[in-house]
C-alpha cells in the first residue's frame, strides 16, 4: 500500500499542469514590487473604478497610465494579465495586443512621415500610388478619406470563407466597391487603413512593420512595441481569448484579418506596453521628433468635411461614437483612440496631459455583453479629468485657444451648439440710438451724412433708418444711396427707376446700381458735400450678393474723399459659424469683391473691417455693432422681422440655399426667380425630374433631400416655359455645405444632360478656376470640395482678426 502511495505521490509531483486542467487556478506566488508611481491619492477614485472592474470579473485586469508636462504622474496595475490556463498577476510592464490602436500608432504616424517628405498629398487618390485599386469606384478615394473613414468602403473584409496572405487581402481590396457614395458619410473601417498600410510599403519599400520600427519606434526607443513581438516576450504579454481551434491567442495578433494577413496590418497588429506609450504620446505633445508640430496639429485637428457631427482628425478620433475614451469633463481639442481588445489612448494638448488605459477586456472568452469596457473608459478619464482639475472652462484663455487652433466650432457646430435660440438683438441703428448718435456726431455741431441703405434698414421697433437719422440731433441727412434692387427693394433689373427724393423726408436719392462700375459707386461731387458715410443694409452672407461690393466701393469712395465712413451692423441671417465654399481667385467683378469663399460666416461690419485692411482701402471706418448676436445665432434666433433684402430673397429657408444653388444661376437653367420659390427649385425644360432627384439622393449630399417637381417661370430664365427638375428639400441646415451642393448640381446637370448643359458661365460666381475646371473634367464633387478645403483653412484664419463677435 505505501508503495502505491507513493507511486501517486510522484505522479502528482511530476505532473502538476495536468490537474492545473481541472482544479482551480492559483496566483503564481511571484511577489510583485509596488511601484512608486502608484500611490498619488488623488487618483483613489480611478482606483476605486477599475477595481470595481475588476471584482465584477467585467475585465480580468488593467494597466493605467497618467502623463502630464512632460512627467508620468500616476501608473499602476490592477487585477491579473491572464486567467486561462494560469492566473498571472497584472504588471504595469505587461505587454498588450493594442489592436485599433494601431492604427494611430503605427500606420497614421508612418503616412504623415511620407506627407511630411513631401510623398503624398492628403487630397491626392490613393489610386495615384497604388494604381490597382483605381477600378470599382474607388478612384476617387482620397488619402484623407481613407484617414477619416469617409472612403464609403464597408468596416472590414469578407471573413466567411477561409483565406490568407498579405496579397490575398489586396486582390479582395480591389474587387471591393464602395458601399456608399465616396465622402459621403463617416464609416468606421478597417479596410481603410489597410490600404494605408500598402501605401506605406509601396512608396517606401519597406513592410510595414520595418517602416514603422526604424522611422518611429527606434527614434523613440520604444523597446517593447513590435508587430510580431518576439519569443522571449510572451511570458510578458497579456493574452486576448481562444481563437477557432480554441488555442489562447498569446503574442499572435487577436484581430482576424489581421491575423490572416500575417500579423501585419495598418489597421491590427501592434503589441505595445503602457511605459512605450507614454513616449510616444509625450513625442505628439513635444513635438519634432519623430513629425514636426505642423503635421502634428494637422494630423490631430478635423479634417472630416466641416459639416459632419463625427469629428476626426487624421487617424485619431476627436469627437466621434466611438470616442468613449474622452470622458464627459475633458475638453473638445483633445485628441485619441481605442482598441478592441480593450486599449485606448487620450491626448489633451492643452494641458499637455495624456491616458493611457490598457487592458485585455476579451480575455479569455471574447467581450462580454454590453461592452463594459467604453463604460468604463468614460468612467476613467472623468475622474482623471476631476482629479487632476484641467481647464474645462468654456470661457477661459485655454479653450478660447483650443477652439480657435483646432477649428472645432466651425467642425461641428450642429451637434455643439444649440439649434434654436430665443435671442433678442440689437442692431447697429439701435446702439447708434440709444448713445445719442455720439459716434457720428463726434464732437461736430451738425454732421451731414449720406446713407446706404433700402427696406432692410429699419430699427428694432420697425422705424426706416432714414426716419431715425433724419431726425437725430446734431445729424443731418444730406443724401440716400440705393443700391441693387432700388430704394424699396422692389426692381429686379439694371435700369432702376425710382423717386429722386424720399417721399417723407425730401431728401435726394441717388442710385448706385446700374450697367457700368461707374455707375455702381458714389459720386465724388455728392460725396464732397458730406462728413461722413451711414452703411445700413441687410446683408444675406453670400460672397456674390452685391451689396457687400457695393460697401467695398463706398469704403474706397469715402477713403479719396477723406470723410468718415460708419457701418451699422446687422446679423448675418445664415449664421457666423459655418465657412464654406472656393476661396476667389479670379478677377475682382462685381460680384467678387475680395478673395473670399461665397459662405464667409461674417456680419456686413466684420466684412467691412477685412475688406478695409486687407485691401488697404484705409477708410477711417467704425462699425457699430449689434448686442445680443453670437456667432451661432441664425436669423430665426434673433427675434427680428423678416423684409425681403431682394425681390428674390423671401424666407430663411431660400437664404439657407442661396450660397449653393445660386452657383448655377448663371448657367442656362432656372433656379426659380419668377417663381413662388426662388432658389429652392432649379431646373430646365430638357431635364428629368424623377432621373435628376434619384440621381442626385443616390449622392447621399448632407442636410437636403430632392424631390421631382414641375415649374413655369413667369420671368427670367425660361419664362412661361414648363421647367422639369427638382424641389430643393432642407433636412438640416447644420449639415449642408451649400457651395459643395452648388458643385454637386452643375455636376449632375454634366453627367445626365452633357449636350444641354452649358457650364461655363458658372465661373463667374463660382470664382475659382482650379474648382471650375476639375468640374468641367468630371472631378467627383466631394474631391473638388476636398481640394479647396487648404485655402479655406487659411482663410479662416485670416478671417479670425477681423471677428467682433463671439
Amino acid at each position: 500500500m505505501k508503495r502505491v502511495f507513493a507511486l501517486v505521490l510522484g505522479i502528482l509531483l511530476l505532473a502538476p499542469q495536468t490537474f492545473s486542467l481541472t482544479a482551480p487556478a492559483k496566483p503564481r506566488t511571484k511577489t510583485i514590487k509596488k511601484d512608486p508611481l502608484s500611490t498619488d491619492k488623488r487618483f483613489k477614485s480611478t482606483d476605486a473604478v477599475i477595481d470595481d472592474y475588476v471584482k465584477k470579473n467585467l475585465i480580468p485586469g488593467a494597466v493605467l497610465l497618467v502623463g502630464q508636462k512632460g512627467k508620468i504622474l500616476y501608473r499602476k496595475a490592477y487585477g491579473n494579465r491572464s486567467l486561462q490556463p494560469t492566473v498571472e498577476p497584472m504588471t504595469v510592464d505587461t505587454i498588450f495586443d493594442i489592436a485599433s490602436l494601431t492604427k494611430c500608432v503605427a500606420t497614421t504616424t508612418s503616412v504623415m512621415r511620407l506627407l511630411q517628405l513631401g510623398q503624398i498629398r492628403l487630397n491626392d487618390p490613393v489610386s495615384r500610388y497604388l494604381p490597382e485599386l483605381g477600378n470599382n469606384g474607388k478612384e476617387d478615394i482620397t488619402i484623407r478619406q481613407l484617414m477619416t473613414h469617409y472612403s464609403g468602403l464597408r468596416p472590414d473584409l469578407d471573413l466567411r470563407q477561409p483565406w490568407n496572405g498579405s496579397d490575398t487581402a489586396m486582390r479582395m481590396i480591389i474587387a471591393e466597391k464602395p458601399t456608399s457614395p465616396v465622402g459621403a458619410q463617416f464609416v468606421y473601417s478597417d479596410i481603410n487603413f489597410e490600404i494605408l498600410g500598402f501605401l506605406v510599403e509601396r512608396l517606401s519599400g519597406l513592410s510595414l512593420d520595418k517602416y514603422s520600427s526604424v522611422h518611429v519606434f527606434q527614434p523613440l526607443k520604444m523597446t517593447r512595441t513590435s508587430y510580431l513581438p518576439p519569443h522571449d516576450w510572451i511570458k510578458n504579454i497579456a493574452p486576448t481569448q481562444f481563437d477557432e481551434q480554441h488555442v489562447m491567442l498569446r503574442g499572435i495578433v487577436h484581430d482576424p484579418t489581421a491575423r490572416r494577413m500575417g500579423g501585419v496590418a495598418g489597421h491590427a497588429g501592434l503589441f505595445s506596453t503602457a511605459s512605450d506609450l507614454s513616449i510616444f504620446a509625450q513625442a505628439l505633445l513635444s513635438g519634432d521628433k519623430i513629425l514636426s508640430r505642423a503635421v502634428i496639429e494637422k494630423m490631430s485637428t478635423p479634417q472630416t468635411p466641416p459639416t459632419s457631427t463625427s469629428v476626426r482628425g487624421l487617424g485619431w478620433d476627436i469627437d466621434t461614437p466611438f470616442a468613449s475614451n474622452r470622458g464627459e469633463l475633458l475638453p473638445i481639442g483633445s485628441f485619441g483612440h481605442t482598441g478592441f481588445t480593450g486599449t485606448s489612448l487620450w491626448i489633451d494638448p492643452f494641458s499637455k496631459t495624456y491616458v493611457i488605459l490598457l487592458t485585455n477586456s476579451v480575455h479569455p472568452n471574447g467581450p462580454l455583453p454590453g461592452g463594459p469596457t467604453v463604460a468604463l473608459r468614460t468612467k476613467v478619464m472623468t475622474a482623471i479629468t476631476a482629479a487632476l482639475k484641467l481647464d474645462v472652462d468654456l470661457d477661459s484663455p485655454t479653450m478660447k485657444k483650443a477652439a480657435s487652433i483646432t477649428g472645432y466650432n466651425e467642425a461641428a457646430v450642429g451637434s455643439h451648439r444649440p439649434v434654436s435660440r430665443n435671442g433678442k438683438v440689437f442692431n447697429g441703428i439701435d446702439m447708434l440710438e440709444s448713445s445719442n448718435f455720439e459716434q457720428i456726431r463726434n464732437k461736430r455741431e451738425t454732421t451731414r451724412i449720406g446713407l446706404l441703405t433700402n427696406q432692410t434698414g429699419i430699427a428694432l421697433d420697425g422705424r426706416r433708418t432714414i426716419d431715425v437719422l433724419a431726425n437725430a440731433p446734431g445729424v443731418k441727412l444730406t443724401a440716400i444711396f440705393s443700391p441693387e434692387h432700388g430704394a424699396v427693394g422692389e426692381q429686379d433689373t439694371t435700369d432702376i427707376k425710382q423717386n429722386p427724393a424720399d417721399a417723407k423726408t425730401s431728401v435726394p436719392i441717388y442710385s448706385v446700381y446700374g450697367t457700368g462700375d461707374a455707375s455702381r459707386r458714389p459720386s465724388a461731387e455728392v460725396l464732397k458735400t458730406l462728413d461722413a458715410v451711414v452703411i445700413d443694409i441687410q446683408d444675406v452672407g453670400a460672397r456674390f450678393y452685391t451689396y457687400e461690393t457695393s460697401m467695398g466701393y463706398f469704403l474706397e469712395a469715402a477713403a479719396s474723399a477723406g470723410i468718415e465712413v460708419y457701418v451699422l451692423d446687422r446679423p448675418n441671417p445664415i449664421g457666423g459659424v459655418l465657412v464654406q465654399g472656393p476661396v476667389a481667385n479670379t478677377e475682382f467683378s462685381f460680384v467678387n469683391y475680395h478673395a473670399i469663399p461665397p459662405r464667409h460666416g461674417m456680419t456686413l461690419g466684420e466684412l467691412a473691417r477685412f475688406y478695409n485692411t486687407e485691401r488697404k482701402i484705409n477708410a477711417k471706418l467704425t462699425v457699430i455693432p449689434m448686442q445680443g448676436w453670437i456667432r451661432g445665432d441664425w436669423f430665426d434666433a434673433t427675434n427680428e422681422m423678416w423684409v425681403n433684402p431682394s425681390p428674390n430673397m423671401r424666407n430663411l429657408n431660400e437664404a439657407t440655399l442661396y450660397t449653393g444653388v445660386a452657383l448655377v444661376e448663371g448657367t442656362n437653367v432656372s433656379v426659380g426667380r419668377g417663381t413662388d420659390t426662388p432658389f429652392e427649385v432649379v431646373g430646365a425644360p430638357w431635364m428629368k425630374s424623377r432621373e435628376l432627384a434619384d440621381y442626385l439622393n443616390g449622392r447621399q449630399i448632407a442636410g437636403v433631400r430632392f424631390v421631382p417637381t414641375t415649374f413655369t417661370p413667369a420671368s427670367a430664365v425660361y419664362a412661361k416655359q414648363l421647367c422639369n427638375g427638382v424641389n430643393v428639400i432642407v433636412t438640416d441646415r447644420y449639415a449642408l455645405d451649400a457651395p459643395e451642393l452648388g458643385v454637386e448640381l452643375a455636376s449632375a446637370f454634366i453627367k445626365l444632360y452633357p449636350k444641354d448643359y452649358k457650364p461655363e458661365k458658372m465661373i463667374r460666381l463660382l470664382s475659382n478656376t482650379a474648382a471650375f475646371q476639375s468640374l468641367l473634367s468630371g472631378t467627383d464633387p466631394r474631391r473638388i470640395a476636398d481640394d479647396w478645403r487648404d485655402d479655406l483653412d487659411q482663410f479662416m484664419q485670416l478671417r479670425s482678426k477681423y471677428l467682433i463677435y463671439k
